[in-house]
C-alpha cells in the first residue's frame, strides 16, 4: 500500500460514523427490528454488532502498535448477537460507543510512523498473521459492507409488503 493510498483509507476510516449515521436516515426506525429471515440480522442487530466489532478493533489496533507480535482473538458474532440479546440493546448507546471508539483509533493511527504500517503484525486466532495495513483495510470496509447489508434488509422489508 502506498502512503497516499493509506492516507485515503485513514481519511475514510475516520469518517465512518458520519457515513453510517447518514445512511441510517434512509431506513424508518419502525423497521429496524425487522429480520429478513432466519439467521439474518435486523438493522438494529447490525448497529449493535458494529459497536461490538469496533470495541474489538480498538483493542486490536492498540496491540498492533504497542505489542506487535502479540495475539488477538476472533469472536463468534452470531453467538454474541443471540447470547447478548442484541435486540434489547440500545442503538443510541451503540452508535455513541462506535463514534467514541472510532474517533479514538483514528486519532491514534493518523500520525503513526511508516515503520508501524510496514512492520507491525499480530497473530489473530482465526485469520493468522494480520498486519496494520490489513487491519486498516478490514475496518475501513466494515461500515460500507454493513450499510449494503442494511439496504438489502430494507428492500426485503419493502418487498414483504411493509410500507416506508
Amino acid at each position: 500500500m502506498t502512503t497516499p493510498e493509506r492516507r485515503d483509507l485513514i481519511a475514510s476510516y475516520g469518517k465512518a460514523y458520519e457515513t453510517l449515521t447518514a445512511a441510517l436516515w434512509q431506513f424508518p426506525t419502525e423497521m429496524w427490528q425487522w429480520q429478513p429471515g432466519p439467521g439474518k440480522w435486523s438493522i438494529h442487530e447490525i448497529i449493535i454488532h458494529i459497536a461490538d466489532s469496533e470495541a474489538n478493533s480498538y483493542i486490536r489496533c492498540r496491540r498492533l502498535i504497542a505489542e506487535p507480535g502479540s495475539g488477538v482473538y476472533g469472536y463468534d458474532e452470531n453467538k454474541w448477537a443471540q447470547v447478548l440479546d442484541y435486540h434489547s440493546r440500545s442503538t443510541d448507546e451503540a452508535l455513541d460507543l462506535f463514534k467514541a471508539l472510532r474517533q479514538s483509533s483514528w486519532q491514534l493511527i493518523k500520525d503513526q510512523p511508516d515503520h508501524v504500517w510496514h512492520t507491525a503484525t499480530v497473530l489473530h486466532s482465526e485469520a493468522g498473521t494480520v498486519s496494520m495495513e490489513q487491519w486498516l483495510r478490514t475496518y475501513e470496509e466494515h461500515i460500507p459492507v454493513h450499510i449494503r447489508q442494511m439496504e438489502r434488509t430494507y428492500r426485503a422489508w419493502l418487498d414483504a409488503g411493509s410500507s416506508a
